[in-house]
């Protein structure tokens, strides 16, 4: 496998399924009710493992940033520069994701954005990965 992309498995299936149909899951929590991101099997803040999958909305605000100019990593090399930053999903959790199609210049902390999907990969082997963009004039109205 590529190792520029994730290691999918019965686990993660159903993110990436998700994520090639243009949505974004998070996990939610039955025992707390909490909302989690990066998926995984277990409640990090109850630690119960009565957590299903739930569709998000994709609306997030910009958290904080940083515009890397120089990365030797593949397959980030080619993408400098790139804008890494940390985003507020709108469901609570906070999530390490990239902007894009946004100058340095109007980035601003608590900015909405919205999610957007990059391919990764090629072919039956490719992935659709979040990152995060302005919201457009055609994309839903928070609330």
């Amino acid at each position: 496998m590529n190792a520029a992309l994730p290691d999918i498995d019965a686990f993660t299936r159903p993110y990436w399924d998700a994520a090639a149909e243009g949505h974004l899951l998070i996990r939610r929590c039955g025992a707390c009710g909490r909302a989690h991101h990066y998926p995984r099997e277990f409640c990090p803040h109850c630690w119960s493992d009565d957590v299903t999958w739930e569709r998000a909305t994709g609306r997030a605000t910009l958290y904080t940033w940083s515009v890397v100019h120089r990365n030797d990593l593949p397959p980030f090399g080619d993408r400098t520069p790139y804008t890494a930053a940390v985003v507020d999903l709108a469901e609570g959790p906070r999530m390490m994701t990239q902007v894009v199609d946004c100058p340095e210049e109007d980035l601003r902390i608590g900015m909405e954005l919205t999610v957007t999907f990059r391919a990764e990969g090629e072919g039956a082997g490719g992935v659709a990965v979040p990152v995060f963009t302005v919201p457009g004039p055609e994309s839903p109205s928070p609330g």
